[in-house]
């Protein structure tokens, strides 16, 4: 099965060599998103809240790019640098998946950078347009 990688535009940089997003079939993959603006600067330091909107906006623009929407995502991987932070995760999580939950784990972990406070992973089904 081809591999089909999802740049949306005004992507921040990868850190790595990786694309934001892949297709596979009907399945797109969001790598792990971390809280950088187009510019890669960070954004939210200090704040989980702040940091998780933002890497949720990007993991929302990769799905978009690939014809879908937050409703598509089945499964999240989450990693928080401090596990204090869980509930401020979950008061943004909850604002971009208010029903009909994904699947999805929680776990600290050391992040890239120690500036970063949360990354998310995502997996969404987006059926391919027919044609």
């Amino acid at each position: 099965m081809a591999r089909e990688p999802i740049v949306p535009l005004n992507s921040p940089p990868s850190l790595a060599p990786y694309s934001p997003g892949a297709r596979a079939g009907d399945l797109v993959f969001v790598s792990g998103v971390l809280s950088m603006g187009d510019d890669g600067a960070i954004v939210g330091a200090g704040d989980v809240v702040a940091q998780t909107r933002r890497v949720l906006e990007i993991i929302r623009s990769v799905v978009e790019a690939a014809g879908g929407s937050m409703n598509d995502i089945v499964f999240n991987q989450i990693f928080l640098k401090d596990l204090s932070d869980y509930a401020g995760m979950n008061s943004v999580y909850k604002e971009f998946f208010p029903k009909d939950f994904p699947a999805r784990y929680c776990i600290r972990a050391d992040l890239v950078k120690p500036e970063f406070l949360v990354e998310i992973a995502s997996t969404a089904h987006i059926p391919q347009a027919s044609g």
